[in-house]
């Protein structure tokens, strides 16, 4: 009985930390995601990004991103959305290098820092991680680290993977592949999240006023 306790205490800890408390949204409309798609021009890759917490190194939040056909970020129950980002059933898109820097640095800040684990796969590996983010969507709260770690379990290679409902496990389970690159990003940015929001809508403005 305490074990299940003390997993129910550290799971509500995911959810103040890392997860939406409100996981309910409106889903972009199509033609918004169609003209929002975004293609890198990098290899085939999936990103698993894991928030952790700077004073009691408990993991807060997971996701992935996948440059398949498109680049995209499987963000469930996420709590980093902005207009300039469509998203459809937990699923953002047209994650362009300056979205993808936004992403990382709005969870990076004085409580959490981010480890980035990236590993290249081949196009058809990582069309079907797209295709299973689309269809697994949207997600409740506390689920994020279930869901990703279940997303990643059916794909060819990473079938080794545990379901887990913890971060930090996620992440030591696919630090362990083979040909995993792995970094960390800290930054001194407030606590609200909104701030790094408002910041990047601000940037957001001032290009858009450079171009007039």
């Amino acid at each position: 009985m305490r074990q299940r306790t003390c997993a129910l205490a550290l799971m509500a800890g995911l959810v103040l930390a890392g997860c939406a408390a409100d996981t309910t949204t409106t889903d972009a409309a199509p033609d918004v995601v169609a003209r929002a798609a975004y293609r890198h021009d990098g290899p085939p890759k999936l990103t698993l990004f894991t928030m952790v917490s700077n004073s009691s190194g408990a993991g807060a939040h997971s996701s992935i991103m996948i440059n398949a056909s498109q680049r995209v970020i499987f963000d469930p129950a996420g709590s980093v959305r902005h207009s300039a980002v469509p998203e459809v059933r937990d699923v953002l898109y047209g994650i362009t290098p300056r979205i993808e820097k936004f992403y990382e640095s709005a969870h990076a800040r004085t409580t959490y820092h981010v480890v980035i684990q990236e590993i290249e796969v081949s196009a058809a590996v990582a069309e079907q991680a797209l295709q299973l983010a689309q269809r697994r969507g949207p997600v409740g709260q506390m689920y994020c680290t279930q869901s990703t770690s279940t997303l990643l379990r059916e794909l060819p290679g990473f079938e080794s993977l545990r379901p887990t409902f913890f971060p930090k496990a996620l992440s030591k389970q696919f630090g362990e592949l083979p040909g995993v690159r792995t970094r960390e990003l800290y930054e001194d940015d407030e606590d609200d999240k909104r701030v790094a929001i408002e910041q990047f809508s601000l940037a957001q403005d001032e290009a858009r006023e450079a171009l007039r």
